[in-house]
């Protein structure tokens, strides 16, 4: 057990007992919020107790789903389970709006022993359990009510690389969630090479995050990386943030030593919601590492992000734009935490042509932020046939490292296709991220996903590219609200467009905002827009960690979700 992660929490809890380990920001009771805190000592002896009370219902390698709200006891159960040795799951309470069929499918693939959740959310977990169509016993075990008194019969047992920590279930941006089997040695591995690079301090740095826990971001941020030196974690419910984003500043001006980090989304809502009076109140000048890590990635986004709050005293710097996936644990690169984010501006037509190549300032531009490069891992831009491309070409990511999964959840034919895969003149498996990817002067660049690639007449189009110039078309348009996507045609693929409206689009004839798209599309890219469907907030479908769910979006367009009625791919 002592190269694994978990090793470390029994370490702390013996050189640092009363040190704050994790603070849960609760938000449910008071606007201000309530601050619960575990000592090392403390989330150590629940662990253990938890630990004895998961081997009396199931064995070594054996599932345990966590079907609760965030909080202090989430933290305990992901670590009780890694103390036993059984392979927790982690999800969230069923009661959490939005998610409904993400768990249905989650909870059956996992096909878990058990279930952990806390007495607050005990009646929905007792409702979703009994509507499963196919119910068989389950102990349910209510996290809060554990006795610590169990920890003292708790006896260690060896924890092998190799075992089997938890499932991390994917975000489901392109298919169906899958369960990612992430080994003791795979968290152990990235816990250390996130700590690495953001060149955090034992004992002193504090991580700080809104993130769900059952997201892979937010689980290795928050929980894991702060064991790997004895730091404290700070965190609160992601409905806390999006209700008052400033809670999330206000969290991390309270430290002189903090890293964070969040989607591009929530530093675009942040950067628009927060007040000139809010701002006079704080000061960011301990942030040192903003990870922004989901796609896609804005420029302009981290521009505004950084101009809006310099007054606070947040360094440029201080923006980390990186990159990583679920199945890779989670980090794979990042941009140095000393220099600012680097956005560089690229031929778009050479860029779809498969080069980068810095735009002249003759023709149209593509603006792409770099990732930075990789941590204790390996980073490839390959073809299909596994030849790695030379910087400057356009390729899918390959990763390798001790962090990388090893297989999906009983699912050995795309776990070949995915993690099985080998590089000419390497040996060993690398991993096939499904991203389009350059190195560009040694950095990491992404262009987009492969069954995202919109193809008309033989040329390829990022969809991000076409819902930038959507957005800017016109500002009825709301801001990373838009899906751009291919449906079938007659003779090439055809270019739809689903956009919710802003509070701007109240009054306009839609008939402008539809001739002002159609122009911008035609302008920039060289489309013709088949059809552009302007939706109320909300409609446009989104994964778990805030990406935009195209796929998803293009099959609710076909099945006529967006009230235009079933679509004829083929009219």
């Amino acid at each position: 057990m002592s190269d694994a992660l978990i090793a470390r929490v029994e370490r702390w809890a013996r050189e640092i007992p009363d040190a704050p380990a994790y603070t849960f920001v609760d938000y449910s009771a008071e606007r201000d919020g309530v601050k619960r805190t575990l000592s090392w000592a403390k989330v150590d002896l629940k662990a253990r107790a938890l630990a004895v009370r998961l081997r009396e219902v199931a064995l070594p390698g054996e599932r345990a789903a966590i079907l609760a709200p965030q909080g202090l006891e989430y933290v305990v159960a992901m670590l009780g389970a890694m103390y036993a040795r059984v392979v927790a799951v982690p999800l969230f309470a069923p009661d959490l709006p939005g998610h409904a069929d993400r768990l249905i499918r989650a909870y059956a693939d996992a096909d878990p022993v058990c279930v952990l959740t806390t007495t607050s959310a005990l009646d929905s977990v007792h409702a979703f359990l009994d509507g499963d169509p196919a119910p068989r016993p389950k102990q349910i075990i209510t996290l809060d009510t554990v006795s610590d008194l169990l920890a003292d019969e708790w006896e260690p047992e060896p924890i092998g690389a190799d075992d089997l920590a938890y499932l991390q279930y994917t975000s489901g941006s392109t298919r169906a969630p899958a369960g990612v089997e992430i080994s003791h040695g795979n968290v152990t591995a990235n816990a250390e090479q996130l700590w690495e690079a953001f060149r955090a301090t034992p004992r002193v740095s504090t991580a700080a995050f809104w993130l769900p826990l059952f997201h892979d971001m937010g689980l290795i941020a928050t929980v894991a990386a702060p064991m790997v030196g004895g730091n404290h974690a700070v965190f609160m419910d992601p409905v806390a943030f999006v209700m008052h984003p400033v809670r999330w500043l206000r969290m991390l001006a309270e430290y002189d030593d903090v890293f964070t980090g969040g989607p591009n989304f929530a530093y675009e809502y942040t950067a628009t919601r927060v007040t000139d009076a809010e701002k006079a109140t704080l000061d960011l000048s301990g942030v040192t590492i903003m990870l922004n890590g989901a796609e896609p990635l804005r420029g302009s986004t981290i521009e505004r992000f950084s101009e809006t709050f310099a007054a606070c005293g947040l360094r440029p710097e201080a923006h980390t734009p990186g990159y990583g996936l679920a199945e890779a644990t989670v980090f794979v690169t990042a941009m140095d935490r000393d220099l600012p984010a680097r956005v560089t501006r690229f031929d778009r037509d050479e860029l779809t042509a498969g080069r980068a190549v810095p735009y002249s300032g003759e023709g149209r531009a593509s603006d792409l932020v770099s990732c930075g490069v990789p941590t204790g891992q390996r980073v490839a831009i390959a073809t299909e046939s596994g030849t790695a491309k030379p910087d400057g070409e356009v390729g899918e990511v390959w990763v390798r490292g001790p962090n990388v999964s090893r297989a999906y959840w009983r699912d050995e034919e795309r776990s070949a296709e995915v993690f099985g895969n080998v590089l000419d003149g390497e040996d060993g498996a690398w991993l096939r991220t499904g991203d389009l990817g350059v190195m560009y002067e040694g950095e990491l660049y992404i262009t987009g996903r492969i069954k995202d690639l919109i193809i008309v007449d033989g040329r390829n189009h990022y969809p991000q590219d076409v819902e930038v110039t959507v957005q800017e078309a016109d500002p009825a348009i709301r801001r990373d609200h838009v899906a751009a996507f291919a449906v079938p045609g007659e003779e090439t693929e055809r270019l739809v467009v689903v956009a919710e409206r802003s509070r701007k689009a109240d009054g306009r004839d839609p008939a402008d905002v539809m001739a002002n798209i159609r122009t911008a599309v035609a302008k920039n890219h060289d489309l013709r827009l088949h059809d552009f469907v302007l939706t109320e907030a909300g409609a446009v479908p989104r994964t778990s960690s805030g990406k935009i769910a195209r796929r998803a979006c293009a099959r609710a367009y076909l099945d006529g979700a967006f009230g235009t009625g079933p679509q004829d791919p083929d009219a």
